[in-house]
């Protein structure tokens, strides 16, 4: 008498490999769909990333000198401002500010929102006593598209336009 032994398979089913593959295709697409909304949300983060980053930084330098400032003057160019001629109140990118020394002398300081070759950058200058104006001392922020200063109600503001076009408006005060 013979008996039957079963032989070993080598190999899946149609059915087992069928499973296999709508289980890895279920996988690949949870995968892809997670990786599509991680990269909608960094777009979104880095659009806002002017308003959670830059515009505080710029608040903080912009308001600690105004507040250290003595008065102000609003012009339409750097020219301007160095002649002292043509003040304003209303959209201006040059803001000129005077400080009181130690000594009971005066310096002025001007933020100056202009073009030196390498793009638009909100630059600070110590203005000399004696000479021509030279190099700013630093360039506050380059991140905007646009930053003016204005008076609204005897309160000086400065606007900033974020490279997504948000806009955001400080409002300073001085001693």
């Amino acid at each position: 008498m013979k008996i039957k032994t079963q032989q070993k398979r080598k190999g899946f089913t149609l059915l087992e490999l069928t499973v296999a593959i709508m289980v890895g295709m279920s996988i690949g697409a949870m995968v892809l769909a997670m990786l599509n909304q991680q990269i909608a949300f960094l777009r979104i983060f880095r659009a806002q990333s002017f308003l959670n980053e830059e515009a505080p930084l710029i608040s903080a330098h912009v308001s600690k000198l105004l507040i250290n400032a003595e008065r102000f003057s609003l012009y339409g160019s750097l020219d301007d401002a160095l002649a002292a001629r043509n003040p304003r109140l209303g959209d201006s990118p040059v803001m000129v500010l005077r400080f009181r020394q130690p000594d009971g002398s005066i310096r002025e300081g001007i933020l100056s929102w202009d073009d030196l070759g390498q793009g638009d950058a909100l630059y600070y200058y110590v203005r000399p006593l004696a000479g021509a104006l030279g190099e700013p001392e630093w360039a506050v922020t380059n991140k905007p598209t646009r930053v003016s200063f204005f008076v609204e109600d005897g309160i000086i503001r400065t606007l900033l336009v974020g490279p997504a076009r948000e806009q955001i408006t400080f409002s300073g005060a001085m001693q």
